[in-house]
């Protein structure tokens, strides 16, 4: 494993070189994870690794709490901690010396607060962004990285063919979400990857809405989308469901989010623009009548998040290739009778072929 997060940082060191930035301060907890092995969420406390090109030396500061954490998780030889009481950039300066000209950082994880506190220590030095070279080794994923990911979609899928089988009419939104989470644990998931979306009726009509004490009623649409962490890497998936009988406009309905799924999924090869994909999705709705009622970009990447590069969206031209893992995810959402969305996770292998790794069935089921 060791050697996984050794090559990653040669990587970025190459970068670094090429670029003459003297030191990367990173400071996003995923890619603390993507670049040493120790996955921690400091909450509001300083953790930053520094690969410092000056003296080819590479640091991992960390809360004190966290150090044991730290030197057992991660492969880094030189670990810092920093108590509540140290100011942390007083502990960096005193670490790296105060003769840096140059910091690369990442631009979406510094606050403005941690920048302040860099200048303070550092105010003659410049700052560059160093977030997409970060991102462009992140984004194409490597056998192990989908070897990991894909025990968090199995474990998924495990709790949605359990979880739906306590599905009762009268049941809340909020006792299925705990059925769920709980599954989730007891199938070996390390948590969830993100809030779980339950949503019945005319709710299921909300993209991202929160599950509440709504209770299901007979003719209902139930949206499902849940994903788990495992080992760091995570999964999402979303199904939807008709509890006790679905009517003609329901099945309609889904089968042409189900034929927008399948086009999207069939439109992915290395060397398209990613946004045919997610306009060989949107067409079919459109076609149908029903382009008003998908707002959204058709996918995501995921992996350490469950969020991350690339987003696959209509106006996105950038080039699909090997390595990429995303979802696709086509829904309909109607204000007055409910939502659709069925979303699947897609990897374009070693032989630039589109992958499903997600395997639940996608025929409508009703509960």
């Amino acid at each position: 494993m060791n050697e996984i997060y050794e090559t990653r940082r040669q990587k970025l060191e190459s970068y670094l070189e090429e670029q003459q930035i003297e030191l990367a301060m990173i400071t996003a907890p995923s890619n603390v994870f993507y670049y040493t092995g120790f996955n921690s969420e400091p909450h509001e406390r300083f953790m930053a690794l520094v690969i410092d090109m000056r003296k080819k030396e590479t640091i991992l500061f960390v809360p004190l709490l966290d150090e044991s954490a730290a030197v057992l998780a991660s492969d880094i030889q030189k670990i810092i901690p920093i108590s509540d009481a140290e100011e942390p950039f007083e502990v960096v300066s005193n670490a790296l010396g105060s003769d840096i000209a140059t910091f690369g950082v990442e631009m979406k994880a510094l606050s403005l607060f941690r920048y302040n506190g860099l200048k303070g220590f550092y105010p003659d030095a410049s700052v560059s962004n160093i977030e997409d070279a970060v991102n462009a080794q992140r984004i194409k994923k490597s056998t192990y990285e989908i070897e990991v990911a894909q025990k968090a979609i199995d474990i998924i899928e495990k709790v949605l063919a359990e979880g739906i089988k306590t599905v009762k009419i009268g049941m809340s939104e909020n006792e299925l979400t705990a059925e769920l989470e709980f599954l989730m644990r007891k199938f070996g998931a390390d948590g969830p990857s993100f809030s779980t979306i339950v949503l019945s009726g005319k709710k299921s009509a909300l993209p991202h809405g929160s599950p509440g004490e709504r209770t299901f009623e007979k003719g209902d649409f139930l949206l499902i989308d849940m994903g788990v962490v495992k080992d760091g890497y995570c999964s999402d998936i979303t199904r939807t469901f008709v509890i006790g009988e679905a009517t003609e406009e329901q099945k309609a309905i889904y089968q042409i989010v189900l034929e927008s799924n399948e086009a999207g999924i069939n439109a992915v090869k290395v060397g398209v623009e990613l946004k045919s994909i997610d306009i060989a999705a949107r067409d079919v709705i459109k076609e149908k009548g029903y382009g008003d009622y998908f707002n959204n970009r058709v996918g995501h990447g995921l992996g350490i998040e469950v969020h991350e590069e690339p987003s696959v969206h209509e106006g996105n031209t950038a080039i699909a290739e090997k390595g990429l893992l995303f979802t696709i995810e086509p829904g309909i959402y109607l204000p007055e009778l409910g939502g659709v969305r069925i979303e699947d996770i897609v990897y374009i292998n070693d032989q630039g072929k589109a992958e499903v790794l997600t395997s639940f069935p996608k025929e409508l089921q009703v509960l």
